[in-house]
């Protein structure tokens, strides 16, 4: 039996990288998984992985920046598999690189609205659910951003910032409610988004995979599956007495 066996999960941004590795998890160790994604071909295809490994999932669409979309996801969760008890909120942009003084009001908005906002609003909505049902497990995705600055994107660290602050309150507020709820803040991952950081960074002369690898201490970047294992573990019962943390994932990244 898998470690999260007959227990619901939902993912959001689930259509590729990190949330696509985590349904695919949450799959293998027994739960059954809503698959969520502004892109519907991308969630569509993670579903049907899931259902080609035997697993069972749905995918519903949605932003997560609108309220009306969050209260649909979790409706239709509820509807199709009646609880919600994991959650891998993961939807996120990263906006454009430019200097702190060359930012626009528009870049800050538009990453502001999907990544701390989006968050907020999901979270809220979870919980309110957790709390008819006896708790839940919820991991949302920052970054080392969230940690620690970055030159060129301030919006980015400022939204990932904003979810490391909102998940400790929401653990403080509900832990005795049997609520826990933690963030993970990944390094470098082998994923579209630090392709397209990459890009910006480099105009395109250098991969990912070269720039990044040599700034972590083990001399390479993650993969999806690494940081969907600490991911499903956190929702799992073994991670009983963790709450309220925000825990890097960054082959030692932050430990310089």
């Amino acid at each position: 039996m898998g470690i999260v066996s007959g227990k619901t999960a939902l993912v959001t941004g689930a259509g590729a990288g990190i949330g696509r590795a985590t349904a695919r998890k949450f799959s293998t160790e027994g739960a059954k998984v809503v698959v969520s994604d502004i892109d519907s071909t991308g969630g569509i295809e993670t579903v049907r992985l899931i259902h080609a490994d035997g697993g069972k999932a749905i995918f519903i669409q949605a932003d997560c920046s609108k309220p009306e979309d969050v209260k649909a996801l979790i409706e239709g969760v509820v509807e199709e598999y009646e609880s919600l008890d994991c959650v891998c909120n993961n939807a996120g942009i990263e906006g454009k690189i430019a200097p702190f003084a060359e930012q626009t009001i528009e870049n800050y908005d538009a990453v502001m609205n999907v990544n701390a906002r989006g968050m907020f609003l999901c979270l809220r909505a979870e919980i309110r659910e957790m709390l008819t049902s006896g708790g839940g497990a919820i991991v949302n995705l920052a970054s080392i951003a969230g940690l620690i600055g970055f030159p060129g994107i301030a919006p980015y660290t400022a939204s990932k910032h904003a979810v490391n602050g909102l998940t400790k309150n929401a653990a403080l507020e509900y832990g005795k409610d049997g609520i826990r709820v933690n963030s993970i803040c990944p390094g470098g991952i082998d994923t579209r988004m630090l392709d397209s950081l990459a890009e910006q960074t480099s105009d395109g002369q250098q991969s990912s995979q070269q720039m990044m690898a040599p700034l972590h201490p083990l001399g390479r970047i993650g993969t999806p599956e690494e940081v969907a294992e600490l991911i499903v573990w956190l929702c799992s019962d073994r991670a009983a007495f963790v709450t309220g943390a925000n825990i890097p994932i960054d082959g030692g990244y932050v430990a310089q």
